[in-house]
């Protein structure tokens, strides 16, 4: 069970080291079309896994509740709302194609905050991913090995375009491509450590798993809101990536329910 948990929590994080590795085979950066394609995919992806995943099995696990069941799914989500809230104030970063960097100001480079920026939304991915597992390794029955394992291959899958979409962005800052690679590994650092911390945490609060799956839900779906959905808007025929959101949720969604 502890080498399942080992190589889920590393699944995703080798998707966006997979995906950064594009600066080293593609010579132009991505059109905005293809950006636009690919995020809207992520964000259908973690929609999916934000409520397969995560909230139907914390609402499952607080049946005993009765009509409260929803309750540690409702109070987790909106914790986990305003933790990455918390973050958007407290770290300074730039989204993609955006002129005008958020949080506190800052001398740092913009490629530095161009890094934050998919850092900080790498963040629930990994808590989602170790809390999932924690609940595999608690051996709760609404959580199996195949269902943590869906999960991570759901993040990894749509980790790998956002590996491309920052390091490619960063070559065309006039960055290096060994530089640029690392920039997009770094990125999703956050991951495997957010992970690990996660399993530790649910380990030694099990009753809290509940409160645990639907924060990173509820964080998930932050970024879903606050970044994807506007980057995946911009400019001309945004419908491509309304088409390419409901191609990520349906992929997470047949991939959960076929396999978990």
């Amino acid at each position: 069970m502890i080498q399942d948990a080992f190589w889920g929590v590393l699944i995703p994080f080798l998707g966006t080291s997979l995906g950064a590795g594009c600066v080293f085979f593609l010579k132009n950066a991505l059109s905005d079309g293809i950006q636009r394609a690919l995020t809207g995919f992520a964000a259908g992806v973690m929609v999916a896994a934000s409520v397969w995943s995560l909230l139907i099995p914390a609402m499952e696990q607080a049946a005993d509740l009765g009509r409260l069941a929803f309750f540690p799914a409702a109070a987790g989500f909106w914790l986990g709302v305003l933790f990455l809230l918390l973050l958007d104030h407290l770290i300074p970063h730039l989204h993609q194609n955006s002129l005008q960097a958020e949080g506190p100001k800052s001398q740092l480079q913009r490629t530095t905050m161009m890094v934050l920026a998919v850092t900080l939304h790498n963040i629930p991915e990994g808590m989602a991913v170790g809390v999932v597992y924690a609940g595999y390794l608690a051996g709760t029955t609404q959580i199996t090995a195949a269902g943590a394992l869906v999960l991570s291959l759901g993040i990894a899958i749509q980790n790998f375009p956002e590996g491309a979409i920052i390091s490619m962005p960063l070559r065309a800052e006039g960055m290096k491509k060994g530089r640029a690679f690392w920039g997009g590994v770094l990125s999703g650092i956050v991951e495997p450590i957010g992970a690990v911390l996660t399993i530790l945490a649910a380990g030694i609060v099990v009753p809290a798993l509940p409160y645990l799956l639907s924060f990173a839900a509820g964080a998930m779906l932050y970024v879903v809101v606050e970044e994807l959905i506007p980057e995946m808007s911009q400019g001309q025929h945004s419908n491509v990536g309304t088409v390419f959101f409901a191609v990520g949720f349906s992929v997470m969604m047949v991939l959960d329910v076929a396999l978990g």
